[in-house]
């Protein structure tokens, strides 16, 4: 080592927490952080939500020889546990960091749009020395090796830097509850045609694949770290790893998808989580019986409460063909049907994989009619029984290059897209909630994120349920809950064992079947020596499983 000083300054979160994963390090931190090292760097790591906390830790940096931020958003929304840097804090960071050379890297390449229904332009930042475009590691490498600031990404060169890149897990403010996102290829397989219209994985042309040598051995750096929650992500579609890219939609080999998995369970022995990403409704739909096999290597491999992304994006035809979409109605439909009969066992109460769904506003071709299809298909899957976790719906923000960016209909349909987006909360979100996880169930290493009354947190995995949790909880405090109520994108949750003689009136107002009024009663006639005492005063309740009744001097 040389004592070169540096920091990664971690602006970009991927997709919106409160909709996707809990906090979680992107493989651009790491993978940067491993080229750093290999240029003999010393490189620590923080957050943009550190920063906003402590300003001081600017000063910080400004000692170091090197910053580089990675930046961007690629999927508006609202977030919990962690929101990307604005344009503004990128902006003011970089002129306050006047020391060290400082680079900006990341999907920030592709343009920046403060949220949904905005287009993504170029051009829009200033204060950084130096703007790496491609890919962040590589683009790191090609400037300290000869001063360009462009990288090509070549997984041979960055697997190492992955590897090596792993103990800066440790340095992040929520490690252990951390997920680690794993890259298995970048790139898609309808590249020639375009790809859907607002899609940037064209650019990056037809499909490579990590090697599963590769991501084995990130993960057994990762876990060595400390690792334990892991989202095999970062492309469009988990199904075909390792697929032929002779046709537009390959079909899965599911033979690739059992060594994939099993690979990463022999690397990380012990791990906790293993989920996956995006799924595309169309390869299901096309090869039913190679999904079918393919989908079943998932379930034996992962842990439960898994989500396969469908990105369906409209249920409207003549959108589809406008976008060159991925799928039709009834064959995400066929999907939705194939995933429940695969993944919709339940473990411990949790099903092991169910699909959820993906909806943009303002594609070209949008009508008023677009909603109406929309709401139809979704009343139609409510109708057919099957389970999906939940319903991302957002609005439009293309990048340019890609056909959306010209091709559009942002702004005219607002009404409607308020509309849709409370209709789905309403009629099918809280039912569907409901049946995917019934009053009584109970949520293991629920992690604390936002302290309140209610308190919020969710499970490690990929679109986790929001857990709210009506008491005071510390951030960072993992607890077991059980289901007690629903609302329309959450739960309401008690921590276990649900102590009758001890909780607060309020508290046991939370009980399905009690309220505020019985509540008071069960508080005057306290304490109740076990179950069969409590259920002859109020009843049985889903939640009885959960139930104590510890005696102590002060409910005596």
């Amino acid at each position: 080592m040389t004592g070169k000083s540096a920091f990664v300054l971690d602006g970009y979160v991927d997709e919106p927490a409160c909709l996707g994963v809990p906090p979680y390090i992107s493989p651009y931190i790491r993978t940067v952080t491993g080229a750093l090292l290999s240029h003999g760097y010393s490189p620590g790591y923080l957050t943009i939500d550190q920063v906003r906390k402590d300003a001081g830790l600017i000063s910080a940096m400004n000692a170091s020889d090197l910053v580089v931020m990675i930046a961007g958003v690629t999927v508006p929304g609202k977030y919990l546990g962690g929101t990307p840097a604005s344009l503004t804090e990128i902006r003011l960071i970089g002129a306050q960091l006047r020391r060290p050379e400082t680079f900006l890297a990341g999907p920030i390449g592709f343009g920046y749009a403060p949220g949904g229904g905005r287009k993504a332009v170029k051009g829009e930042v200033s204060g950084f020395d130096h703007l790496l475009s491609g890919s962040p590691a590589s683009a790191l490498d090609a400037f300290l090796r000869e001063g360009k600031t462009h990288g090509t990404h070549d997984y041979r060169r960055e697997d190492p830097w992955a590897a090596a890149g792993a103990s800066v897990i440790r340095d992040h403010p929520s490690f252990p509850w951390v997920m680690c996102e794993i890259e298995t290829a970048r790139g898609c397989s309808r590249a020639h045609s375009g790809g859907c219209s607002f899609c940037t994985e064209p650019f990056y042309g037809p499909p490579v694949f990590r090697s599963v040598e590769g991501i084995a051995s990130e993960v057994e750096s990762l876990y060595a770290a400390g690792a334990r929650h892991f989202r095999l992500g970062r492309q469009p579609d988990i199904l075909v790893y390792g697929s032929s890219m002779a046709e537009e939609y390959p079909a899965p080999v599911p033979e690739r998808i059992d060594e994939l998995f099993s690979s990463v369970r022999d690397a990380a022995p012990g791990l906790h989580t293993l989920h996956i990403d995006n799924v595309n409704p169309g390869t299901i739909a096309r090869h039913p019986d190679e999904s079918r096999a393919a989908l079943c290597a998932i379930v034996a491999h992962h842990t439960p409460g898994d989500v396969a992304a469908f990105g369906m994006e409209t249920a409207d035809p003549e959108v589809i063909r406008k976008n060159n979409l991925k799928a039709s109605p009834s064959q995400v439909m066929e999907a939705i049907r194939i995933v429940n009969e695969t993944g919709g066992t339940r473990m411990e109460g949790i099903p092991h994989l169910l699909p959820g769904l993906n909806f943009i506003a303002g594609l070209a071709g949008e009508t008023t009619r677009t909603y109406e299809m929309n709401q139809e298909f979704l009343a139609g899957v409510l109708a057919s029984g099957n389970l999906v976790r939940r319903v991302n719906i957002r609005q439009l923000m293309p990048f340019d290059g890609t056909r959306a960016f010209l091709e559009n209909t942002l702004g005219v349909h607002q009404a409607q897209f308020r509309a849709f987006k409370e209709q789905v909360r309403k009629e099918f979100d809280l039912p569907m909630l409901r049946r995917v996880y019934p009053l009584g169930t109970l949520l293991r290493s629920v992690v604390i994120e936002e302290q309140g009354v209610p308190s919020f947190g969710r499970q490690m995995g990929s679109y986790p349920v929001l857990v709210g949790v009506p008491s005071p909880v510390r951030p960072i405090t993992v607890i077991d809950v059980v289901v007690v109520d629903h609302g329309m994108r959450s739960v309401t949750g008690l921590p276990v064992p649900v102590d009758v003689n001890m909780l607060p009136v309020t508290t046991l107002s939370w009980i399905p079947g009690v309220g505020r009024k019985m509540a008071g009663k069960i508080a005057a006639r306290r304490p109740f020596s076990n179950l069969h005492e409590f259920r002859a005063f109020v009843g049985p309740t889903p939640i009885d499983a959960w139930l104590s009744f510890s005696i102590s001097p002060s409910t005596r």
